[in-house]
């Protein structure tokens, strides 16, 4: 897994850069390619050279120097790297990006990574110990951030306690599983639903919502990226067809309804991130309906239940489905998480600011059918989406 695994190692300033050396080392012999970015207080510690002869190629310390390359040297890193590791990674840097500061090439480089994020903290016990050290810490860990643990032992300012860190062989190995990991959907047939569906009224007009899809296409992007086999039934969006998924266009909840019970029988997850319109005109217009008074009444019919269906028709299969609320949110998903047969839902409340349709980002709380309930702070759709299938690939090896 790991040969031809492209690795951004970070490097920040602390005795323990010496360490990373051999990390750099042990990366290309296990056949990765490798690129260093050091802080500038790293290289007090470690020359850059030595980082340049081991990786063979440019070490980054400056946001401004001349870039190698014709690119934005960050963003270029950002988009390169299949993984990240920033070993050591000091308390500093842990609060800088706990708290998005991003300034300067180290920090604006993990902000506009898409890979998954490694931090090996190593510094002083009571440093390590301090609430606010902690908290942004664990901040990191509900972002999706790895948090390899420091070791325990003699440290270089004398004290004893946790802080060193980790020994190369066991941050290498940790970041190998990394990889590996990234590909734990391979094997798994996903099916995924997204956006929304129109109700024609006639062949001009519909009834439809909100939704932009884009919940459900970081679902199928990331799930691909993972390995995964992925069949994506999409509503009507704008949004460009993920690489390596199989995407199938559909209009109506009746046309989603089918689409998805075609596939249902051959798949292992099932996640309906789509908004589906419960009712649907009973009668369509065969030509355009003209202004002719005051009022228009439209008897309206109920659609097919789809993810109902699924809950009753399921055998091994996992079923996520999704809820979106005005009010009574917790009432609602959790009733929905037991009425239609689900092993997991996710819900949020659509009027909060940063949460809902047609935006960037959610706020949502992960119900799963024990009852235990996650609650997640305002994310980027992506980051949810690699949360939700972290646990979903929990939840399968589970039922291995």
């Amino acid at each position: 897994m790991s040969v031809g695994k492209n690795i951004v190692i970070g490097v920040c300033g602390g005795i323990a850069a010496y360490k990373t050396v051999d990390i750099v080392s042990r990366l290309k012999k296990a056949g990765c390619d490798v690129k260093v970015i050091m802080t500038k207080a790293a290289t007090e510690f470690v020359t850059p050279l030595t980082f340049r002869e081991l990786s063979g190629s440019p070490v980054i310390t400056d946001m401004w120097e001349e870039p190698k390359t014709w690119n934005v040297q960050h963003i270029a890193l950002a988009n390169w790297a299949d993984a990240f590791l920033i070993a050591p990674v000091t308390a500093n840097v842990v609060g800088k990006i706990a708290n998005g500061i991003a300034d300067d090439v180290l920090t604006t480089t993990i902000m506009a990574t898409k890979a998954p994020i490694l931090l090996a903290p190593a510094m002083n016990t009571n440093m390590y110990r301090n609430p606010v050290t902690q908290q942004n810490l664990t901040k990191l860990i509900n972002l999706g951030y790895h948090v390899i643990e420091p070791a325990t032992g003699m440290l270089a300012c004398g004290i004893e306690g946790p802080g060193r860190l980790p020994e190369p062989s066991v941050i290498v190995d940790k970041l190998l599983n990394r990889l590996d990991m990234c590909q734990d959907l391979k094997g798994k047939r996903i099916l995924i639903t997204a956006g929304g569906t129109r109700e024609p009224i006639d062949p001009v007009r519909y009834i439809g919502n909100r939704s932009s899809g884009k919940m459900g296409y970081a679902l199928a992007e990331a799930a691909a990226k993972r390995g995964g086999e992925v069949i994506l039934v999409s509503g009507p969006s704008s949004l460009p067809a993920p690489d390596k998924v199989t995407t199938k266009k559909v209009e109506t909840a009746a046309q989603m309804h089918a689409a998805v019970l075609a596939e249902f029988a051959t798949v292992d997850v099932v996640i309906k991130a789509a908004a589906v319109a419960d009712y649907r005109p009973e009668m369509v217009a065969e030509q355009k309906i003209k202004k002719s008074g005051e009022t228009l009444t439209i008897n309206l019919v109920k659609n097919p239940d789809i993810l109902l269906d699924l809950g009753q028709r399921k055998k091994e299969q996992l079923l996520i489905g999704f809820a979106a609320e005005t009010q009574d949110l917790m009432v609602h998903a959790q009733e929905k998480l037991t009425k239609k047969n689900l092993d997991m839902i996710v819900a949020n409340d659509v009027t909060l600011p940063g949460a809902g349709f047609n935006i960037d980002t959610n706020i949502v709380k992960i119900i799963y059918k024990n009852g235990d309930i996650e609650e997640l702070p305002q994310l980027s759709k992506q980051q949810i989406a690699q949360i939700l299938l972290n646990k979903i690939s929990e939840m399968l090896t589970k039922s291995t």
